[in-house]
């Protein structure tokens, strides 16, 4: 086990808390990612109190039982009119950063009014693109992670907490 129940349930109480700051009572449109977004996307909307909007996306750089990223691969058709609001990014995990990148450019061809992104994972040592997340609930060492929306292989996005899945647990996966 890398992250408890308690310590997420905390650390996304204190991101809701500088998100909440930093806008202030200002409407907020929230981008969450899916798949592995949802778990913390259900939580902090839950402690965002401003008015709100939600909207989803797919996008996605592993698949099955990769443990690297690949190409990214996104669907954006559930995405709501954004122009001229403010959007919240809300993504699982920054690894290299590449997911996040593509998708803040993608959205501010569409004349936002602002653009800032939250992560729950920040991998340490990993990132591959200039700009960070604004918000970011844990930095993590450069692991593989399961649990709290995370998968692999979509197994273990149920469990209540953040574990490290051993090598030995990805062999036994047998190929994919």
């Amino acid at each position: 086990m890398l992250l408890s129940e308690d310590e997420l349930r905390a650390g996304v109480a204190r991101m809701a808390d500088e998100i909440t700051a930093h806008y202030r009572d200002r409407s907020l449109t929230i981008v969450g990612v899916l798949t592995g977004s949802i778990v913390l996307l259900a939580d902090l909307i839950r402690r965002l109190d401003m008015p709100l909007r939600l909207a989803l996306v797919q996008a996605r750089s592993y698949r099955g039982r990769a443990t690297t990223p690949s190409n990214l691969s996104l669907n954006a058709d559930m995405l709501l009119d954004v122009r001229d609001r403010d959007v919240l990014v809300v993504d699982d995990i920054f690894d290299t950063g590449r997911t996040l990148f593509e998708l803040v450019a993608r959205l501010d061809e569409l004349q936002v009014a602002s653009l800032r992104s939250a992560v729950l994972l920040r991998k340490q040592g990993r990132q591959q693109v200039a700009r960070g997340p604004d918000f970011v609930g844990f930095d993590i060492p450069d692991e593989f992670v399961v649990g709290y929306g995370l998968d692999y292989d979509d197994m273990y996005r149920n469990l209540p907490y953040l574990a490290v899945l051993e090598a030995a647990d990805i062999e036994q996966a047998g190929p994919a």
